[in-house]
């Protein structure tokens, strides 16, 4: 599927309002998250599937906090259908669809590659980077973890990449974007 730019900034910006509602449950961490996120993916495609045999996944992104090895007791998918010229979330925990609505933004959203590192995978190799960019002694840990194509990655759009936002005491956010196919760090940045 052809992308535009217009695409692109819409999936950027759908990818930063996600971020921005998701910090605050980012505070609220918990002790034992329960999945990664291809563990939450079946239910989901499966639900996707039944909306529409055309549903490509998008996006996906944490929905509740991460743990140090990228597991997350919720995770949300975006599935976008060509023919219904729509999108679809869903969001899955314990192996369950729990939130399944429209997502009423219309734009033509690039597809993931079909395969990438799941998120404990992705979250090793930005938890390296990280630690050599922030302060030492600092008290960082991953906040946010999502997917997506080309979002994140100027002038790459056929690329699919996990962006890994740090919190650290006293510091402005660490954003660490990870290649989904090959674990390579792409870039990184404050803010």
């Amino acid at each position: 599927m052809p992308t535009t730019d217009t695409s692109r900034r819409l999936v950027f910006a759908f990818a930063a309002l996600a971020l921005g509602c998701a910090a605050p449950a980012a505070h609220a961490r918990r002790e034992a998250p329960v999945a990664p996120a291809r563990a939450a993916l079946e239910p989901a495609a499966a639900a996707a599937r039944s909306w529409a045999d055309d549903a490509v996944l998008v996006y996906l992104e944490n929905d509740e906090p991460l743990g140090a090895t990228g597991a997350a007791e919720r995770w949300s998918f975006l599935w976008y259908s060509p023919a219904r010229e729509a999108s679809r979330v869903y969001s899955v925990r314990d192996g369950r669809v729990v939130v399944a609505e429209n997502f009423e933004l219309k734009f033509a959203a690039p597809p993931l590659a079909g395969s990438w590192l799941d998120s404990g995978e992705a979250l090793a190799v930005a938890d390296a980077r990280a630690k050599s960019e922030l302060r030492e002694g600092a008290e960082v840990h991953a906040a946010h973890m999502l997917l997506g194509r080309g979002a994140f990655q100027p002038g790459q759009a056929d690329v699919t990449t996990w962006t890994i936002v740090y919190e650290a005491s006293g510091e402005p956010s660490l954003f660490v974007v990870v290649d989904a196919a090959t674990g390579r760090v792409c870039r990184t940045w404050r803010g």
